[in-house]
């Protein structure tokens, strides 16, 4: 039977600090709090992960940080007792300093349990050990320690987008049964950098999920221990860790401070456009599509140069929107209704959505422009083309069949770096159609390079692109000048 965790004897010899500790066996006693554990896993490239043990981050009565270790064989006589944030006394420990990678404490020494070891949990706590300790860095010490391997840190800051999602629009993160399900990425603006890219994997992610989606009002503030700095596409990332933990605004003091600091400096929370918070990377139409069969889905946002083909006519280029979410409404008895708002009578206004069709050096598909981009490319609202052709041909707007305005047309030819963002449709969806946001700026495509040879896994059919263009009949072949047409009803 599981061997349980033995009680400690009195009138021991008091207890070594951690910084007392040296390397090799020992007989010495020591006592901390158990701030965190969580499982050893070594990664088998093409097979499964091997489970080593039980990590532990403990905390002494100094306050030094100091990381713990019970093999996989004696796993199961310890780990269904440890509890978090309970005191214990080890007695009879081996340290080893082994470990020379991702060190999450201050301690290099890693307490590791042994056979000759006893270890008990205290009855009473010891107020004077802390109850939790952060190593909180900033962004330019985590510049100066990126893809090193070395310490992980912790980091706080407030929340910009989760999962490509403004928080005014409060994101709603149930977990799914999928490979997204094992990611969650924010943008975090700490005090001192600019914003940043956090990728919250597995326990981390779905501990995020779980406290985002309980707490009553929108988190503004999240604290993720022991993350590791990488440079992903040359710019800075953060990504969780087996040992991360992750903490939302009044759940612990770094978080609370950080609270407070906002509370006097109500400018840095202002609410933010997805589209201006990300840096894109610059990617081709084919480097975009293998993106998409390569990636598990998720939100994400690129540049892409790219020339106007034609305009899709035969469909719609606007939709009647929330003016305060932007979402598609729905007509009510007597009203119009918002189903992402909640509100059974929402403002409405008319938002772009028109179907391009563009091409670069190697590939082509459908752009989809959507609001603002739509008054990037042509300079005007949509509902100021909508007007003035109502005023042209008389009547009312829910009444005419407004064609694609002519300005629209005119852009035939035009080379532009779109803003382009890719959501979790787009990686089930076998036709290829792109959504632009945002017109950064007019372009020219770059000079065309030799065919180069594609990495197995990465090819893009040209079949599957020529057919993603395709659909309805093009401005090319219908005349351009706006047609008047019938009335309903």
């Amino acid at each position: 039977c599981r061997k349980r965790l033995q009680s400690a004897p009195a009138n021991l010899p008091p207890p070594l600090l951690f910084r007392q500790v040296s390397p090799g066996p020992s007989d010495s006693t020591l006592q901390f709090r158990l701030l965190h554990f969580w499982n050893a896993r070594k990664n088998v490239k093409g097979g499964p992960e091997i489970l080593l043990g039980v990590e532990m981050l403990m905390i002494d009565a100094e306050g030094t940080l100091a990381q713990g270790f019970i093999g996989l064989n004696r796993c199961n006589q310890y780990e269904k007792e440890l509890q978090r944030g309970s005191i214990y006394t080890l007695r009879n420990f081996y340290a080893s300093n082994n470990k020379v990678m991702y060190h999450v404490a201050d301690q290099r020494l890693v307490i590791c349990i042994s056979h000759a070891s006893a270890l008990s949990k205290d009855e009473e706590d010891n107020e004077g050990i802390l109850t939790e300790r952060f190593r909180v860095r900033s962004f330019s010490e985590f510049e100066a320690n990126c893809d090193l391997r070395g310490d992980l840190h912790d980091v706080v800051g407030h929340l910009k987008l989760v999962d490509g999602q403004a928080l005014h629009e409060r994101p709603v993160l149930g977990t799914n049964h999928d490979s997204a399900s094992r990611k969650v990425m924010v943008h975090l603006q700490l005090k001192d950098g600019p914003v940043m890219n956090v990728y919250l994997w597995d326990e981390a992610a779905e501990s995020f999920r779980v406290k985002f989606d309980a707490s009553a009002a929108t988190p503004t503030v999240l604290l993720v221990t022991t993350v590791n700095p990488k440079r992903l596409g040359g710019k800075l990332c953060l990504s969780s860790m087996s040992s991360s933990r992750v903490f939302l605004d009044d759940e612990v003091d770094p978080t609370k401070e950080y609270l407070a600091w906002l509370g006097t400096n109500p400018s840095v929370t202002s609410s933010v456009n997805p589209v201006e918070v990300v840096k894109a990377e610059t990617l081709t139409i084919g480097e975009i599509a293998a993106f998409l069969k390569s990636q598990p889905a998720q939100v994400a946002y690129f540049d892409c140069i790219a020339t106007i083909d034609d305009v899709k006519l035969g469909t719609e280029w606007y939709y009647i929107a929330c003016k305060d979410c932007q979402t598609k409404l729905n007509r009510g008895p007597t009203s119009l209704l918002c189903a992402k708002c909640g509100n059974e009578n929402a403002t409405a206004v008319a938002n772009y959505r028109v179907e391009l069709s563009v091409y670069d050096n190697d590939e082509q598909c459908t752009f989809i422009i959507l609001g603002d981009a739509g008054k990037d490319l042509t300079g005007r609202k949509a509902t100021e083309l909508i007007d003035a052709y109502v005023q042209e041909n008389g009547g009312e707007a829910a009444e005419l069949d407004v064609p694609v305005p002519q300005c629209f047309v005119d852009t035939i030819g035009q080379t532009k770096k779109f803003r382009i963002k890719v959501g979790h449709y787009n990686f089930s969806s076998n036709r290829m159609s792109l959504t632009a946001t945002k017109i950064v700026s007019a372009a020219e495509l770059p000079p065309k390079n030799p065919p180069l040879k594609t990495l197995p896994g990465t090819e893009v059919g040209n079949t599957e692109l020529a057919e993603s263009s395709g659909g309805g009949p093009s401005a090319i072949e219908e005349e351009k000048e706006p047609k008047r047409t019938k009335r309903s009803g």
